[in-house]
């Protein structure tokens, strides 16, 4: 029965504010469907015919009361709150490495500059073999049996038997856990002699810092304009989309407004101290660009402060709540909407309870043609707003529209290359590749650059890939295979680079496949940017 009482005093509470509201106290029965709530998980735990699980009874409850809302309105139990969260809020404590597993076996791909493993002088390549004296290798552990054993609470410390090449035996490290970072930016470098590339994955805690080590960087090595990569980023906290926006506009410029039933309006403005107001600016976009990631190309487009490149992005313009349960799960409830500052609602329409037809948005998406042809979007004249400086039209209704539109090139991935990707047959070739070469590979390329312009994937590894694939059954001919062949050796090429250096230089060979980034590069060169702004 504790369950029922910790759930009661937990409603009570909310009773107790809701009696607060002028609504409440105009109506003393709005009490009831809460007691009803109650009265009903009690009853089924007391009275019904077989044992039920209590804690399940309430989650699929609360599910069940979320699932009526919007689609982003979700429960989360206790157990996965800290994977959720761990992203955003920039760290987590552990060992600090970097791994995959080949064949059963850790593999260090490479250790978290000066995290606590490189500090005892665990090194790529390295294979972890036994943790607190119990073997790992070979037991066929899941990404989170192997999350548990390896991380812990700072301070702690943990018994690693490692196996190096070219050194016999079991080596001992003994390495004290601490707080690892988790990085939003996934690469930052020079494009020219006066563009800068800036890449952000999510919007966290430690995000708004990360950018302005960033900008500080490039300005350092000469940078005047800048490409603002968005693409896949899913979003994160609203605070950090403000912060980096505002490092682009003027003091006073509105960045964003929220507004709801409860919540009031709230407008959030640039104090006129960002550190990248002057020079050009394109941001890069797709249709998997949500939330704090459109809030910024929001901004940054009304303003007139650079164009916005790619595909039309996701459309997640909700702002939510995180509501912690007593049992330790949580709610992320939405409270607002967003709204650009033009006036824009970002978010898609969608109808309440029918999230199904909200996640199929992008299959219609490609369906309906506008994924590869621009053309076959339409806009309503409803929709249709101007920009606050220059007055040029944007639309709003479901996710920022770019200024300039890059049709999906759906012939750079076979049905081959699809399938080795879902079958990790590229990465795990790559990674079985450079665990044997690694030393030759950095004496014969000791620079990126070296690697980058005299590195071409010898017939070792394609065989390597190709014995993965037979051993998955997925099944190819030579002529698909030449097909497949320019963009799987360039992913290769670039799993090599973030293997034996980090995921800037593994951004800086995927990009030159990349449309878009391709793009972005040719329009903030042209020397009619300004007139694009004005169009």
């Amino acid at each position: 029965m504790k369950q029922i009482f910790v759930l009661a005093a937990w409603f009570a509470s909310i009773i107790a504010v809701a009696q607060n509201n002028n609504e409440t106290k105009n109506n003393p029965l709005s009490a009831i469907p809460l007691q009803k709530l109650i009265l009903a998980e009690a009853r089924i735990n007391q009275l019904y015919v077989e044992e039920v699980d209590e804690d399940k009874l309430v989650e699929d409850a609360i599910k069940g009361m979320l699932n009526q809302l919007d689609p982003h309105s979700a429960y989360t139990p206790a157990k996965e709150v800290k994977a959720l969260t761990e992203p955003l809020e920039g760290n987590f404590e552990g060992i600090g490495v970097q791994y995959n597993m080949v064949e059963d076996t850790l593999v260090v791909i490479q250790p978290v500059s000066g995290g606590p493993s490189e500090k005892v002088g665990i090194i790529a390549g390295d294979r972890i073999i036994t943790v607190n004296d119990t073997s790992i290798a070979g037991q066929k552990l899941t990404t989170d049996d192997i999350k548990r054993k390896l991380r812990g609470p700072k301070g702690s410390k943990v018994r690693l038997g490692v196996m190096r090449q070219g050194v016999k035996g079991l080596n001992t490290f003994i390495v004290t856990r601490d707080t690892i970072p988790v990085y939003s930016i996934d690469a930052k470098y020079m494009i020219d002699a006066t563009t800068g590339y800036i890449r952000i994955n999510n919007f966290g805690a430690r995000t708004h810092e990360e950018f302005k080590s960033a900008v500080r960087m490039l300005q350092d090595h000469g940078m005047k304009d800048m490409i603002l990569d968005l693409q896949g980023n899913g979003g994160g906290y609203l605070d950090a989309a403000v912060k980096i926006s505002n490092e682009f506009l003027e003091k006073g410029e509105l960045i964003v407004f929220t507004e709801g039933r409860i919540m009031p309006r709230q407008n959030f403005l640039a104090d006129g101290n960002g550190m990248f107001r002057t020079g050009r600016v394109v941001v890069l976009i797709d249709s998997y660009t949500a939330s704090a990631s459109e809030i910024v190309s929001g901004a940054i487009q009304d303003h007139d402060r650079g164009l916005v490149i790619g595909r039309r992005s996701f459309g997640k313009g909700l702002v939510q709540r995180a509501i912690n349960m007593p049992d330790g799960s949580m709610i992320r409830l939405t409270t607002a909407h967003y709204y650009s500052p033009s006036g824009r609602c970002i978010q898609k329409p969608y109808e309440k309870g029918k999230g199904d037809d909200y996640n199929k948005d992008m299959l219609v998406r490609l369906n309906s043609g506008e994924l590869t042809n621009p053309d076959s979007i339409h806009f309503a004249d409803s929709l249709k707003f101007t920009t606050l400086k220059n007055h040029r039209t944007v639309f709003g209704g479901g996710g920022i529209m770019p200024d300039v539109y890059v049709s999906l090139d759906t012939t750079q991935y076979t049905r081959f290359h699809r399938e080795l990707l879902a079958k990790s047959c590229i990465p795990q070739a790559c990674l079985k590749y450079i665990d044997k070469n690694r030393k030759k590979l950095l004496k014969q390329y000791n620079t990126f650059d070296s690697f980058r312009s005299n590195y071409d994937i010898p017939q070792e590894l394609m065989d390597m890939l190709l014995e993965n694939a037979e051993k998955e059954k997925i099944s190819y001919n030579d002529s698909i295979l030449q097909q497949s062949l320019p963009l799987l050796k360039l992913q290769m090429k670039a799993l090599l680079a973030r293997d034996l250096w980090e995921m800037n230089e593994y951004y800086q060979i995927t990009n030159e496949a990349n449309n878009i980034y391709l793009k972005g590069v040719a329009v903030i060169k042209q020397e009619d940017y300004e007139d694009q702004l004005s169009k």
